[in-house]
């Protein structure tokens, strides 16, 4: 089992738009593999993307609500219907926030040979999809958040009122 660390807020990975993945290789499947053991060992998960340990590639991992799996080169197609519930981030240890995101979602991309994948989910599995996604794209959940949400999100993060590793 290889556990990686995570990326912390403040660290310029997790703000970097991703490369997409042009290789389905041995590399590839050790990354997806990497990423599967540290989200397994890591408390209160739900996904975990390949810039949270540093690298730069359009590949996640998930387990939410009884899916678990992979996607590299994700797309996204969101319901209109929304939904808003407290999220956090393995990258902003702690702190949890009411978060709005789609309820339905269609995720496609490919799994780790190639081959084209498409999933489809609501609720919870929704959220740890855009999340991830997100991630890919440089962006973290704090950024969703509007009005006095985000200035307290923006105001604790400043203060280092997150639990780091090292505290």
């Amino acid at each position: 089992m290889t556990m990686r660390p995570i990326r912390i807020i403040g660290d310029p990975v997790l703000r970097t738009p991703c490369e997409p993945v042009t290789s389905f290789d041995a590399e590839l499947r050790a990354l997806v593999t990497d990423l599967m053991d540290t989200l397994l060992g890591a408390p209160g998960r739900a996904g975990v993307a390949a810039p949270q340990i540093g690298i730069s590639a359009q590949v996640f991992v998930y387990d939410a609500d009884g899916h678990r799996g992979h996607l590299v080169n994700p797309t996204l197609e969101l319901s209109t219907e929304t939904q808003l519930d407290d999220e956090g981030c393995l990258s902003i240890p702690g702190l949890y926030f009411p978060t709005p995101r789609a309820l339905h979602v269609t995720a496609h991309g490919f799994d780790q040979y190639g081959e084209p994948r498409t999933i489809t989910g609501s609720g919870f599995l929704a959220r740890a999809l855009q999340h991830e996604t997100d991630h890919l794209a440089g962006r973290l959940y704090v950024d969703t958040l509007r009005g006095d949400t985000r200035r307290q999100a923006l105001r604790e993060i400043r203060a280092g009122r997150f639990a780091t590793p090292n505290r």
